[in-house]
């Protein structure tokens, strides 16, 4: 898995690893950018570039900053055309971990300049068309959000993170997207 802080929060990989009982691993760090897992240069870069380029996987999950598909469209756009080249090299599946708009009311989102329905649409839009042009499967987190926006219990208290529901609900759809993958023996 590839990401930030909405990937590692509430150990959503622990919670990933025991719905589909497989190992899984994180390279992640608060704030991070996919354009980092790109750059050798970084501490992260570096672990992602080798990972891709020495070891063997079979899905490679990627999860942009929360608003970059929506404040960098063009940036975010060639890192997961990058990183999806990369990852059908390494003989991987790559899947979008589409994630979700702040907290309906929230902070966060008040501090954002956008309002609940933008951000959702932008963000559902900006990550379907990545992984259609990519031909990568989307795990849509942000859309299940969505359908259950008007519930408590999903963000943090910092109106944006995931709550351990929240990261449960990530795990899940990340899980029934890799085993639907699997079971209709689809290779992309």
């Amino acid at each position: 898995m590839l990401g930030n802080s909405f990937t590692f929060f509430c150990d959503m990989p622990g919670m990933l690893a025991d719905l589909l009982g497989a190992e899984v691993v994180h390279h992640t760090r608060g704030g991070a950018h996919l354009a980092e897992h790109l750059n050798p240069g970084t501490e992260l870069g570096a672990r992602t570039q080798a990972a891709l380029r020495d070891e063997r996987w079979d899905y490679v999950v990627l999860q942009e900053y929360s608003t970059g598909p929506i404040r960098s469209p063009e940036r975010f756009r060639q890192s997961v055309r990058a990183l999806c080249g990369q990852i059908r090299e390494n003989g991987a599946v790559p899947v979008l971990y589409a994630t979700w708009a702040f907290k309906k009311g929230g902070k966060k989102l008040a501090e954002s300049g956008l309002d609940y329905e933008e951000m959702f649409r932008a963000l559902y839009e900006a990550y379907h068309a990545a992984a259609e042009e990519n031909g990568a499967l989307i795990a849509d987190v942000g859309k299940r959000f969505y359908e259950q926006a008007d519930q408590d219990g999903l963000y943090a208290s910092d109106d944006y993170h995931p709550s351990p529901e929240g990261s449960r609900l990530a795990a899940k759809e990340l899980a029934a997207t890799i085993l639907r993958h699997e079971r209709e023996g689809r290779i992309r």
